[in-house]
């Protein structure tokens, strides 16, 4: 961990530890001021202001392990309060959107989702979004602090200006500032692919991964980056359109207007012509025909697809790990096997590297709305 520079002020360099210190918490969890202490390279009396500070004011608490061993006093465990701070994850998606109320240390406190059918209207969207958030906040006795908003579309980071949302059919949404005005509350708008690829690298399959890709597939595909350790925004924070790479051009129409972009050979409707579904078939259906699956050789020309789009994108940003989110959480094991040794056979990024791995994420349905609300806790911990 790179430290304060020589010159800080004191309470600038408090400050740096004391947000070190509950990050370290939010992300991993309890831990004993000893192990804190090492972790963050801080000397034993630092973490103890730290500490009680934080227990002063109710955002950590202290108690004995359940579990202990040797003789002698025991460490006590420094536990991240959830109450301390909550924030609200939205996962706005083509067909529904999911909500939580998520507290400090990434419990998740209360769910809501409902189904959008034909109706996508922004303004719609907006409504019930702050009806529930009002009931929710109600039924939990909880005071939100941060709002964190996942949509699959290009975002503007700055104002979460939405600048287009193909398959929600938005264009030039001004969504931040609309449910800031709402909310009343400070609003982080990302794109959707985005924030899964944050989600596991914070709580999922890429935590141990400083350089990772994730690829989300719903009706349509998407992706986010992690360079470094850190997210790839991009120019005024739009990336991650990877499903919008033309592989085919000779193949089908794109909603963005082009012709065999990725995603109209490895997303949704194509996963359900190669499972002989009707394009339009139920997501349970979908998942369920997955599972029910006895030949995979099916998918062997979706799986074709599915590697060509890979071994590209692993060639330009030499990740060492992608991770398949969503639909593609329910693909048979033997499918994410071939697809990962045909990325290894054919990226020659991948076998520089000894083999980039291709996994299904941990999180599934979850990733999006809990890298909502760690966008959402980005500015949150600065101020406790």
């Amino acid at each position: 961990m790179t430290g304060p520079t020589s010159g800080t002020r004191p309470d600038e360099i408090r400050r740096h530890n004391r947000t070190a210190l509950l990050r370290r918490l939010h992300v991993d969890g309890p831990s004993t001021r000893a192990s804190l202490a090492a972790e963050l390279g801080l000397n034993r009396s630092t973490i103890k202001a730290l500490v009680d500070g934080l227990a002063e004011a109710g955002v950590v608490a202290e108690r004995v392990p359940a579990l202990r061993s040797g003789a002698g006093r025991p460490s006590l465990l420094v536990l991240p309060q959830p109450n301390a701070a909550v924030v609200i994850a939205i996962d706005v998606r083509v067909e529904h959107v999911a909500m939580g109320f998520v507290g400090l240390g990434g419990e998740i406190l209360g769910r809501d989702s409902w189904n959008l059918h034909r109706t996508r209207d922004p303004g719609e969207v907006i409504t019930h979004i702050v009806e529930s958030a009002r009931l929710m906040a109600d039924d939990l006795d909880a005071t939100a602090v941060g709002v964190g908003v996942s949509v699959p579309g290009v975002v503007r980071r700055s104002d979460g200006h939405v600048h287009e949302a193909p398959n929600l059919h938005w264009t030039g949404v001004a969504l931040g500032k609309r449910l800031e005005a709402v909310l009343k509350l400070p609003v982080q708008v990302g794109n959707d692919a985005e924030l899964g690829a944050l989600a596991e690298h914070v709580r999922g399959a890429a935590q141990e991964s400083s350089d990772m890709v994730y690829i989300s597939a719903d009706v349509g595909v998407g992706g986010g980056v992690i360079l470094s350790g850190q997210p790839l925004r991009g120019s005024g924070g739009y990336v991650g359109e990877l499903g919008h790479m033309v592989v085919n051009p000779r193949g089908r129409r794109c909603y963005c207007g082009c012709d065999g972009c990725w995603e109209t050979e490895v997303g949704e409707p194509a996963l359900c012509r190669a499972l002989g579904l009707p394009d339009d078939a139920p997501r349970g259906a979908v998942v369920a025909t997955l599972r029910a699956l006895d030949d995979p050789s099916v998918l062997d020309e979706f799986a074709d697809w599915l590697a060509l789009g890979l071994s590209n994108i692993v060639n330009i940003l030499g990740p060492e790990l992608v991770v398949l989110g969503d639909l593609y959480t329910a693909l048979p094991a033997s499918v994410v096997d071939a697809v990962s040794s045909a990325v290894q056979q054919r990226s020659l990024v991948s076998r520089a590297v000894g083999g980039t791995q291709v996994v299904t994420s941990p999180l599934g349905r979850d990733a999006k709305l809990i890298g909502a609300a760690e966008l959402a806790f980005e500015p949150v911990l600065d101020t406790l």
